[in-house]
């Protein structure tokens, strides 16, 4: 199953289960209900942006979209491209791991996720400026920094690419 139609049947089926239409589910992310529903049919590949929007509108994790697929999932967005590498679900939180490259002379800026919500960046190259929208900090090669992520926070690489290990766990 190729990633469109995997993710777009992930999101569909977590729409219905919280008994949400797609109307409702389009209002709260801000996406287009035709994109949406290309997005549900597997007509259309997800952006990172989309994919935070609607599952941050669902209230669960990226991962939850990404999770069980039949290969690592890589989503891409405008400044940042991620692989799933590893999901753990405890008791009383979820622990996502990405590797991720943020791009050169772009920035994402991501809406705040849940209340409790922690990211963590460890950098291999480049150096990232990362953080709460108000307060962001540079961590360059071999340095790690964290924040709070239940504010709009953004992602920025300075001069190159950035190649880095970001854990974002979430509070259940």
């Amino acid at each position: 199953m190729d990633l469109a139609v995997g993710v777009g049947s992930r999101v569909r089926e977590l729409r219905e289960a919280r008994g949400m239409s797609l109307s409702e589910l389009a209002r709260r992310s801000r996406i287009g209900k035709g994109t949406l529903s290309e997005l549900e049919s597997g007509r259309r590949n997800p952006t990172l942006e989309t994919l935070y929007a609607l599952t941050t509108a669902l209230k669960v994790p990226l991962s939850t979209a990404l999770h069980g697929l039949e290969s690592p999932a890589m989503i891409s967005g405008s400044a940042v491209e991620a692989v799933l590498v590893e999901r753990f679900e405890a008791d009383a939180s979820v622990t996502e791991t990405y590797r991720v490259r943020i791009r050169s002379g772009a920035t994402q800026e991501s809406a705040a996720h849940s209340p409790g919500t922690t990211e963590h960046i460890i950098v291999h190259t480049g150096t990232a400026c990362v953080g709460p929208l108000t307060d962001p900090v540079l961590i360059g090669p071999g340095a790690h920094g964290s924040w709070a992520a239940d504010v709009p926070h953004l992602y920025q690489a300075q001069a190159e690419d950035v190649e880095a290990l970001l854990v974002v766990r979430h509070p259940k």
